[in-house]
């Protein structure tokens, strides 16, 4: 059986993508930048960039991003830790850049969504309150005008 020239590079690199994905969501809270995961998965920046882009519809930096939101929106729900302490568990180091990046993906601030978001899953069990308030990166949020 013949294979295609280049296929077992492709599925080389999926592999090393794979682990990559694998190191964003294992290690979302700790200082992970697309150079280092690169120097990882022994690729320059720019390729595994548009390479991950291409197997997960979204840069690796979009995506550490999304998983940390996600992950903040967790803590929140529970309400047992301040916002601050919050922004810090999942690895931002400004709360002003946790609240801006927080409020693009879910369309409301961290406080709004404590709030609101703290009964809005009772009862549903945790994996499929996941999936149902998991942040999505390429359709983010509209934040709603003022009045």
């Amino acid at each position: 059986m013949a294979s295609e020239p280049g296929s077992e590079q492709r599925l080389a690199d999926l592999a090393w993508l794979r682990r990559v994905k694998d190191r964003i969501d294992r290690d979302f809270a700790q200082p992970l930048d697309v150079e280092a995961l690169a120097a990882g998965a022994h690729m320059s920046a720019g390729h595994l960039s548009r390479e991950f882009k291409k197997a997960y519809g979204e840069p690796p930096y979009a995506y550490l991003m999304t998983r940390r939101i996600e992950r903040a929106m967790t803590m929140l729900r529970r309400g047992d830790m301040t916002i601050t302490d919050v922004c810090f568990a999942v690895g931002f180091s400004s709360l002003g850049t946790f609240s801006t990046r927080f409020t693009e993906l879910v369309g409301v601030s961290p406080s709004t969504y404590r709030s609101e978001a703290a009964d809005a899953t009772v009862g549903i069990p945790s994996c499929v309150a996941k999936q149902f308030t998991r942040p999505i990166r390429n359709r983010e949020a509209t934040v709603p005008a003022r009045p």
